[in-house]
């Protein structure tokens, strides 16, 4: 194998290809172009002297010279993500951009009117919204500012809880007009509810409140947090949302009989070497004090 001149723009996207198994899939992860990230793998395959993939139906996979670059080029993708974290840390301008991420639900009913604030105050910083019910990583830069509703235990974060957001059970207008706000666990139990898909953390939830459910029991099934508002919003079943938004939502009503939720914990996640650069500290403080007081 000769190694040329071998560019690190090339090393990140035969990392990118490699991990996501298609040009398709790389390129929505990185923000480049297929056609970019084509040439990108053939040069690095020139200098290199040899064929890092190959295409089959499934994709593009390594070929054993590939599989063996992987780690190498994974540590310095590592490494060059704590280099640029260590970087932006010593950043002392109240300027630049910040990247928040959250929560779809979070994202979607309460941190727009946050942000609108926060850019009247401060126009100079701006934000990268990352609607995510996945953990985005604040090490390698992913995110600066996470909003989670649980602990993130990840190294060298530094956190904060901040508030508990209440949940309850509510049901469009329409559907209570149809069958009824509840009085009792039987009338309760006799509504429709919209459910998740493939989660089944409503399912348990209901089971440790004692309802004996199973997927069956929703007609209506949909992971994607915000869609399954709207789904309960339009009449499709009851659902639990944070008290903070089904409360002020004129489409639906808090239902009369319900069992108590738990709470949801709202925590604040930075890297600690970013966590006291300027703008990342403003936007933290403004979401710690807005999020707190809901």
């Amino acid at each position: 194998m000769i190694i040329g001149d071998l560019d690190w723009t090339y090393i990140r996207s035969f990392l990118a290809v490699a991990e996501t198994g298609s040009l398709t899939a790389a390129a929505k992860k990185t923000g480049q172009s297929q056609p970019t990230l084509g040439r990108h793998i053939k040069a690095a395959e020139r200098a290199l002297g040899t064929q890092l993939f190959v295409r089959t139906t499934g994709g593009l996979h390594l070929t054993e010279a590939g599989l063996s670059l992987l780690g190498p080029a994974r540590d310095m993708g590592n490494a060059s993500a704590r280099f640029a974290t260590l970087a932006a840390g010593r950043d002392a301008r109240l300027s630049g951009t910040v990247r928040i991420t959250a929560s779809v639900v979070v994202s979607h009913y309460l941190l727009p009117a946050v942000i609108a604030d926060l850019r009247q105050i401060e126009p100079d910083i701006d934000i990268e919204l990352v609607p995510s019910d996945t953990s985005e990583s604040l090490v390698f830069r992913e995110a600066d500012i996470a909003v989670r509703m649980y602990r993130p235990t990840q190294l060298d974060i530094v956190t904060r809880q901040i508030s508990d957001h209440a949940l309850a059970l509510y049901a469009s207008k329409k559907q209570i007009a149809r069958q009824g706000n509840p009085q009792s666990f039987e009338d309760l139990a006799a509504l429709d509810f919209v459910g998740f898909d493939r989660s089944d953390m409503i399912i348990r939830t209901m089971r440790t409140l004692g309802f004996p459910v199973d997927r069956n029991f929703f007609a209506v099934r949909c992971d994607d947090q915000a869609t399954y508002w709207e789904l309960v919003r339009n009449g499709c079943g009851v659902g639990a949302m944070q008290t903070i938004i089904g409360d002020t939502d004129p489409l639906v009503e808090r239902l009369e009989f319900q069992p108590e939720l738990p709470s949801l914990p709202v925590w604040l996640a930075a890297h600690s070497a970013l966590h006291k650069t300027p703008r990342v500290k403003r936007v933290w403080d403004h979401l710690a004090h807005h999020l707190a007081q809901k």
